[in-house]
C-alpha cells in the first residue's frame, strides 16, 4: 500500500507551522536592529510576516496553493533564517523549563 502524501494546503500549513515555530516574527523592532548588521533582519522579518499572514488567510478562505507556492515561501524563509543566523538573532539554545 503507498503512503498517504499530504497535499498542497497541509504542506503549505507545515511549513507556516514551521516558520512560526523557529523564526522570531514577533519580536520587537528594537532587539533586531544593532549598530552593524547583515541585511536587514527588521524587514526581512517584516515581509516574511506579511507572506505568512497572506498564505494563512489565503488556506482560511479556501485557496489551494502551487508547489511553486510553497517552494518560494520556503527559499525566502531560509534565505531571511541565514540573515539572522549571521546577525545572531536566533534562538538556538533549548528552551528553558517554567
Amino acid at each position: 500500500m503507498a503512503a498517504h502524501k499530504p497535499g498542497t494546503r497541509q504542506a503549505m500549513q507545515g511549513l507556516i507551522a514551521s516558520i512560526r515555530e523557529v523564526m522570531p516574527l514577533d519580536q520587537p523592532g528594537a532587539l533586531l536592529c544593532r549598530q552593524t548588521c547583515v541585511g536587514c533582519p527588521k524587514k526581512l522579518l517584516e515581509y516574511l510576516q506579511s507572506e505568512v499572514s497572506g498564505w494563512e488567510s489565503a488556506l482560511a478562505s479556501g485557496e489551494k496553493p502551487t508547489l511553486g507556492d510553497i517552494d518560494r515561501l520556503a527559499q525566502s524563509s531560509r534565505k531571511i533564517y541565514r540573515v539572522l543566523e549571521k546577525n545572531q538573532l536566533l534562538n538556538t539554545a533549548p528552551a528553558e523549563r517554567a
